[in-house]
C-alpha cells in the first residue's frame, strides 16, 4: 500500500508542477511518519524516500536510535524549548520555530554542539488561534533578530493551513505564503537564507506546489490513517 501511495504522490507532484511550469526537482516530498512503526518508514525508504517528518521529539529521537541508515529527518511539530537540546543535532531542520525565546535556546544548544541548525520560522497565515506560529506582520522583526545568532540558519518559512474539505479554499494562504517569502528574501544577513517554503499536507499538497511550495508534508496520504492511541 505505502509503495502505491507514494508513486500516486509523486505523480500528483508532477502534475501539480506542469500545471505551473514548474520543476518537480524543485519540490521535496517529507513522508510524515508520526505514530507510524519503523516498519513503515523502511517501506517508504525502500522506495526512495530518505526525507521523514516527526512531531514529537521523543518519537523522532527513537526512530533514530533503532533506523541506522542516514536519513533527513524533519522536525515539524511543536518544539518546547527544554527538549532543543535532545534533537539540535540530529534534526536536519526545524520547521517549527516560532518565537525568539525558542531561537535562543537553539543557538545556545547549537552552540554547545559545535554546529550550526537549521530552521524555518512558522507563520501562522490564517491567524487561528488554534495554531502556533507568528503573524505575517512579525516575521521581518524575528528574522532580523534571528539574524544576530551565530549558530543558527533561517532556511525558510513554514506554515500549517487551516483544515478544509475543498483544497482550494487554502490557495489564498499559500499565495499570501509566498508573497512573504519572496519579500523575505530581501533580508540580507549570513545565517538568513530563503530557500525553502514548506506548506501543503495530504488535503491540499498539490495547491500549495501550484503556489510555490518547495517543502511538501505528507503523512496520511502515504501511510494511511494514522493510530493515536500509540
Amino acid at each position: 500500500m505505502i509503495h502505491e501511495n507514494l508513486k500516486e504522490v509523486e505523480e500528483n507532484i508532477v502534475k501539480a508542477c506542469k500545471k505551473v511550469g514548474r520543476d518537480p526537482n524543485e519540490v521535496t516530498l517529507i513522508a510524515v511518519s508520526k505514530t507510524k512503526p519503523v516498519e513503515d518508514i523502511r517501506q517508504a525508504m525502500a522506495y526512495g524516500i530518505r526525507d521523514f517528518g516527526e512531531n514529537k521529539v521523543q518519537e523522532l529521537t527513537s526512530k533514530i536510535e533503532v533506523i541506522s541508515e542516514k536519513l533527513n529527518w524533519h522536525l515539524i511539530g511543536h518544539l518546547q524549548r527544554n527538549k532543543v537540546k535532545y534533537i539540535v543535532d540530529s534534526a536536519c531542520l526545524i520547521h517549527s520555530v516560532d518565537s525568539m525565546r525558542l531561537a535562543m535556546q537553539i543557538e545556545e544548544e547549537a552552540k554547545k554542539k559545535g554546529i550550526t541548525a537549521n530552521i524555518l520560522i512558522e507563520v501562522n497565515i490564517a491567524k487561528e488561534d488554534s495554531k502556533f506560529g507568528v503573524a505575517k506582520e512579525e516575521v521581518q522583526g524575528l528574522l532580523r533578530e534571528i539574524a544576530n545568532l551565530k549558530h543558527v540558519c533561517v532556511k525558510g518559512l513554514m506554515t500549517i493551513a487551516p483544515y478544509v474539505e475543498n483544497a482550494e479554499e487554502n490557495r489564498k494562504y499559500f499565495s499570501e505564503m509566498y508573497k512573504l517569502f519572496v519579500d523575505m528574501r530581501s533580508e540580507n544577513a549570513d545565517n538568513i537564507r530563503m530557500e525553502i517554503l514548506s506548506m501543503g499536507m495530504t488535503g491540499d499538497y498539490q495547491v500549495a506546489i501550484e503556489e510555490g511550495a518547495t517543502m511538501i508534508r505528507v503523512g496520511t496520504g502515504i501511510f494511511g490513517e494514522r493510530n493515536y492511541t500509540i
